[in-house]
């Protein structure tokens, strides 16, 4: 028994029977653990010292989600969602409501796509931006699961094939990986031999906007209470401008989210637009909505490091070279696999490659694989499993902007429908790369 597919297997499983994403992941580390003969102690201290490797994350999601609180309490964006809901109840015809809803899905593809490259603050914007629009989307009758996919898809399509922003850290991995296998390339061949893989998260997209076109309905919960919410003056609107600017500008200049966040919240007390006792309730209230976001991803680091340990990436990789007998076509569809497997359960793409990419380049070689062929493969696997992953922060985020009134389940809602939509056209168009390239 492979230790890595029995643990991976477990975690989905668990995952999607509702039990909670930290218990599910923890388990399926253990049994992992245990499966590889690396005893409970060593389990357990392997868990305890990956987890550390995610404590900058965690800490950037929790002040995140403390900014997003206090900028939602300062009433901006609440102020522009009540007027188009405002405009929407005068002029509520079906033309008004499709083109506003239309504005809306067109405006989050770019957003998130943006997110990635051209103002790299990756999850940053959902908590800011999502929660204040939910009474829209409900007025709307908009799927939330359309929405989490097409967030998900912004988070994921444009560093896979763009070499900016995240893509150009992401592109850098794999050049790593090749100049470490002793077969240097340059940066510039990884953007062509992607094209044709990054095509299906389109394809998934445009399949989502037909699978999730019918109205869902959800309750209109009010999940702030209205008499917390200052009257909105055009000092709170200069200050809440500022403070959004300052979280993206530090984050950039400092490339560090934390540092974003901080400036963001800083801005709003040092302002005196609001009392310091009321924004610090808003600032411990929104820490402890994104904290339970930012402790799976410390036990997602935690598994990693025993998946990692266990030395079973290898033998699975090696078992499945055994079960193809050479085949060119199931060597490269079974390389997708691990990348999937490997993937759906670390929760980063960007971790992933390291791990496969040493056993993928001499394994394509040995089929004849050209090297376009082998990139359109390594990123493919990469990629695949990062969308649909409880543990991925491209399907976390989602979920921790679109569940702030508990009407959005991180499994079924946004796992399952990216898993789903966007795994399955991947596989296809990497493998179709891999054949052609």
């Amino acid at each position: 028994m492979n230790a890595v597919l029995i643990a991976v297997l477990v975690m989905v499983v668990l995952s999607l029977c509702r039990l909670n994403v930290v218990l599910s992941l923890f388990i399926g580390a253990l049994i992992g653990g245990l499966i590889s003969g690396l005893g409970i102690d060593k389990t357990i201290s392997t868990f305890s010292g990956g987890i550390v490797d995610g404590s900058e994350v965690a800490l950037s999601y929790a002040l995140l989600g403390g900014f997003a609180a206090i900028l939602s309490y300062s009433g901006i964006t609440d102020y522009f969602v009540e007027k188009i809901i405002n405009m929407l109840k005068k002029d509520n015809t079906v033309k008004t409501r499709t083109v506003t809803k239309i504005t809306i899905l067109v405006s989050l593809i770019i957003m998130s796509c943006m997110s990635q490259n051209i103002l790299p603050v990756h999850i940053a914007f959902i908590p800011i931006i999502i929660p204040p629009l939910l009474s829209l989307f409900n007025e709307l009758k908009i799927d939330r699961r359309l929405i989490a996919v097409i967030l998900t898809f912004g988070l994921n399509f444009p560093y896979v094939l763009l070499p900016y922003g995240f893509g150009y850290i992401f592109h850098g991995i794999i050049k790593k990986a090749f100049d470490k296998a002793g077969q240097p390339i340059e940066l510039s061949q990884i953007f062509p031999a992607m094209i044709i893989p990054s095509l299906g998260f389109i394809v998934g997209l445009l399949i989502a906007f037909v699978v999730y076109r019918k109205p869902r309905e959800y309750k209109m919960i009010q999940f702030k209470e209205e008499t917390t919410r200052k009257a909105l003056k055009p000092y709170v609107v200069f200050i809440s401008i500022v403070a959004i600017l300052a979280t993206f500008i530090v984050q950039l200049t400092t490339e560090s989210m934390i540092f974003g966040a901080l400036a963001g919240i800083l801005v709003f007390f040092i302002s005196f637009a609001f009392d310091w006792k009321t924004l610090d309730d808003e600032l411990v209230s929104g820490i402890k909505i994104m904290a339970y976001i930012g402790v799976v991803m410390l036990t997602a680091n935690g598994f990693a490091s025993v998946m990692s340990a266990t030395g079973d990436v290898e033998r699975l990789v090696a078992d499945m070279v055994h079960f193809t007998h050479g085949s060119k076509a199931m060597t490269i569809l079974f390389m997708l696999i691990v990348g999937l497997i490997v993937t759906l359960g670390i929760g980063s793409s960007f971790a992933t490659i390291p791990i496969i990419a040493a056993l993928f380049i001499p394994l394509g070689e040995s089929i004849g694989l050209s090297t376009a062929a082998i990139i359109a493969v390594i990123g493919t696997a990469g990629a695949l499993g990062d969308a649909g992953s409880p543990a991925s922060d491209s399907t976390l985020g989602p979920t921790a902007g679109l569940n702030m009134d508990g009407q959005h389940n991180h499994i079924w809602d946004t796992c399952v429908p990216t898993f789903v939509l966007f795994n399955i056209p991947l596989i296809i168009c990497g493998f179709i790369a891999a054949m052609i390239l």
